[in-house]
């Protein structure tokens, strides 16, 4: 094997047993892996962020093709509404911690993958010690303080950074590698306002996009693991990864688009003049933390209940999109979607108190933000945790999604 400099050192290749020549063969007909490439694979580490929807073909496409350590981070247990496109769970996991249930499905594919689980929240605190372990970072979160926190970890440990993000029918893909092109700052300088962008669970997601998106990222840590072997001039064709490129995929369409990235010079982690040396607060970042003086005052949904029975008078306004609100209904709510909050700021009653109705209970901290912000004056609640808990707590007639 010709010296090379690549993200596995040479040091660490070992040969490929007889066993391990059979399960990988058709990898080994491709000039472009051959077995240098796939002992580049063997003796690879990658972590995988998140094992939901991008993380469960990640992970499974990886294992088959021979990743040698695979890590997993994830602190979620598997939820039913997972299994719609998380394929590397199934119903007898519902209930148990995603990282177990991906480490159990990924050794029944290859026992052969070194499989180191990490069942807590990837944090400014653990992130470089764990990242720092491994050769690739492959990103499979749903939002954006994990995604800042793991840019700015593998840009400060000299990480690459496979990115994939999916929302309703859209995906994206790139690879975030600081050495030789931008990093996801140079893309999104700052996070969107806190509310503006909803999480799958509130916008919905077509099972199979991150399948799609999954599978890309899994190719492209592929190909960064065996690049050097084709750098060498071994192979006929070299190989080009997504970086300093944004890869677009529309589901609903079928249409691939790409944009040139460049990398930005102002950029204050990986630019030619640096601010950013240490993790920060990404949750401060991206304006999710309240303020001292801003609280949210709540209401249980039993609280809700009561008072209700009571004869206690509510707005009680339904923030949903109308599509989720043909799902389930609320009795007596209003409907007025999150966006068309402020314009109809004149339909609400100072005098009576206004119960904020949505999925989780997210949505709604933002609608009250925005009034009171425009000057609304009246009483504003959150009902904690949304309809999920009405549902749960009060009356399960109520479908949830």
């Amino acid at each position: 094997m010709g010296k090379v400099n690549g993200l596995i050192p040479d040091e660490r290749l070992t040969r490929l047993s007889n066993d391990e020549v059979l399960r990988y063969s058709r990898h080994l007909l491709l000039p472009e892996i051959g077995v240098d490439g796939q002992e580049r694979l063997k003796a690879a580490k990658v972590l995988i962020v998140g094992t939901g929807g991008l993380g469960a073909p990640l992970a499974l496409y990886l294992a088959a093709a021979g990743i040698g350590t695979l890590g997993i981070v994830d602190f979620d247990v598997v939820e039913e509404s997972n299994l719609q496109r998380q394929v590397i769970h199934s119903v007898r996991d519902v209930g148990r911690p995603k990282v177990a249930s991906a480490r159990d499905r990924i050794k029944g594919i290859n026992p052969l993958v070194n499989v180191v689980t990490y069942n807590t929240r990837l944090s400014s605190a653990n992130a470089l010690d764990i990242i720092g372990s491994y050769d690739i970072v492959a990103d499979g979160t749903d939002n954006y303080p994990t995604r800042y926190l793991v840019n700015d970890a593998c840009v400060l440990l000299g990480k690459p950074n496979v990115y994939g993000s999916i929302f309703q029918f859209e995906g994206q893909v790139s690879v975030f590698y600081a050495k030789e092109g931008p990093c996801y700052r140079c893309l999104y300088p700052e996070p969107p306002p806190p509310g503006l962008v909803p999480s799958c669970a509130e916008g919905g997601v077509l099972g199979v996009l991150p399948g799609i998106v999954g599978c890309i990222q899994a190719n492209e840590v592929i190909k960064l693991v065996v690049r050097p072997q084709v750098e060498t001039g071994q192979s006929p064709n070299t190989s080009q990864t997504l970086s300093g490129r944004l890869l677009l995929f529309d589901a609903w369409n079928t249409r691939f688009r790409e944009l040139k990235l460049d990398k930005d010079p102002a950029c204050p982690i990986c630019g030619d003049h640096p601010a950013i040396h240490t993790l920060i607060d990404y949750e401060e970042f991206c304006g999710l933390k309240r303020s001292e003086d801003e609280t949210v005052e709540i209401i249980t949904a039993m609280e809700l209940k009561k008072r209700l029975d009571a004869g206690d008078k509510f707005q009680l306004i339904d923030i949903r999109e109308p599509h989720e609100r043909a799902i389930a209904q609320f009795p007596g709510a209003k409907p007025i979607p999150l966006g068309q909050m402020v314009r109809r700021i004149d339909e609400f009653d100072p005098v009576i108190d206004v119960v904020f109705l949505c999925k989780i209970g997210q949505r709604s901290v933002f609608a009250i933000r925005a009034l009171r912000e425009a000057g609304y004056t009246g009483r504003l609640l959150n009902l904690k945790d949304g309809l999920a808990a009405w549902a749960r707590e009060v009356d399960n007639s109520l479908l949830m999604y």
